[in-house]
């Protein structure tokens, strides 16, 4: 009997511990989620989406990504929060066990991959949770992508990649590997579900109110970046280059450069696929962890989508030398461990001010690339 419950135990204690979460710090939180929900319903009355008097809490995203949040619109204000943050933590499962799944050739078990990976990263899905950020969503639709190529299925690759940028813009970054990886065919299938549904908004607003909507949607995700560089949780590369130098063109310069540098591990790691039998998990991986970076909007609970590249680095962490095993040890665990119940507000606010987690993210990048330049993932 206990060895048939075995498979449900990780479930079951998952759902105890966002059940005690949720009524201890998300019943009363939630944030974000109340933006997509008031953008929700403003689209379903074809109102302006992108409201300068929101302040810090204005829509940042793409408009049709409020027409697909239409439903919590529909459903009365704390029904949405406990749909959406039971919708989360479900997700939240198949993205663990999903990232598991498709490392091939794994040389540990699920279970404890699965331990060590929710011990390292717990504070970025705990902080997405109590936001009732979109993230969650995000991986799991860029996971389900991935295990399309991986079952050949290259054009439902694309698709979904294209829909991701519906979810976060920043998805986008995975469409120049779609397309370099698996030819024209996904590139088109990314490309097409992506001009459907910048279109879809004109079906409620109008062709005119639907360019209004993308110019609008432009102006203000360009126009709140620079403020918010200096943000405490901010752990993008500009961000990092901002809080060390201060606004100004030495930053975005330096921001530039290393951005083109991070870009230059992806090059890297895709020249050198051909040495392992199955590459897409650890350049996927690279650039999923990548994103948070690369996106002056990075937050760092969007390091969540890291979850990936977290997993392969554990799952190697025997077959490379002493001294990548402690820089990769280091680098995680200054990435995930560092909290701020533990350190206290000062020694925590100097320590993102500093943008160690950044630099931890990057030694976590490098050690991806060491990976493949060993022809371990």
């Amino acid at each position: 009997m206990l060895t048939r419950l075995r498979p449900l135990l990780w479930p079951l204690l998952f759902i105890v511990v966002a059940a005690i979460l949720y009524r201890a710090r998300v019943e009363r939180a939630m944030v974000d989620f109340e933006v997509y929900r008031t953008a929700a319903q403003r689209a379903l009355h074809a109102e302006p989406l992108y409201q300068a008097s929101d302040g810090h809490y204005q829509f940042k995203y793409l408009p049709a990504f409020a027409l697909a949040m239409a439903p919590f619109a529909l459903v009365d204000h704390e029904g949405a929060k406990v749909i959406w943050f039971a919708l989360s933590a479900g997700l939240l499962t198949a993205f663990l066990r999903w990232s598991v799944r498709a490392l091939p050739e794994r040389r540990r078990s699920d279970a404890l991959l699965l331990t060590l990976t929710v011990v390292l990263m717990a504070k970025f899905y705990a902080h997405e949770l109590v936001l009732g950020q979109t993230n969650i969503l995000l991986g799991v639709v860029l996971l389900g992508a991935l295990l399309a190529a991986q079952m050949e299925l290259p054009r439902v690759a694309g698709a979904l990649i294209g829909a991701a940028a519906f979810i976060k813009p920043y998805a986008l970054l995975l469409l120049p590997w779609i397309a370099f990886t698996y030819g024209v065919g996904a590139a088109v299938s990314s490309v097409g579900v992506l001009a459907a549904g910048l279109l879809l908004p004109a079906a409620v607003y109008g062709w005119h109110g639907n360019l209004a909507l993308l110019d609008a949607w432009y102006r203000t995700v360009t126009g709140t970046t620079t403020g918010n560089l200096l943000g405490a949780d901010n752990v993008s590369l500009a961000a990092m280059w901002a809080k060390w130098l201060g606004i100004g063109t030495a930053a975005t310069a330096l921001a530039t450069i290393t951005t083109g540098a991070a870009l230059g591990l992806v090059a890297t790691v895709w020249v050198r696929r051909r040495q392992v039998a199955e590459p897409d998990y650890l350049e996927y991986a690279l650039l999923m962890l990548l994103v948070p970076l690369v996106s002056p909007q990075g937050w760092d609970y969007v390091l969540l989508l890291g979850t990936p590249a977290v997993i392969v680095l554990l799952d190697r962490w025997s077959e490379v030398g002493v001294e990548w095993r402690t820089a990769t040890g280091v680098s995680l665990a200054l990435m995930g461990l560092t909290l701020f119940d533990v350190m206290g507000r000062a020694l925590y606010g100097r320590f993102m001010a500093l943008s160690v987690v950044t630099v931890a993210a990057i030694g976590a990048a490098v050690a991806l690339t060491h990976l493949r330049w060993r022809a371990l993932g």
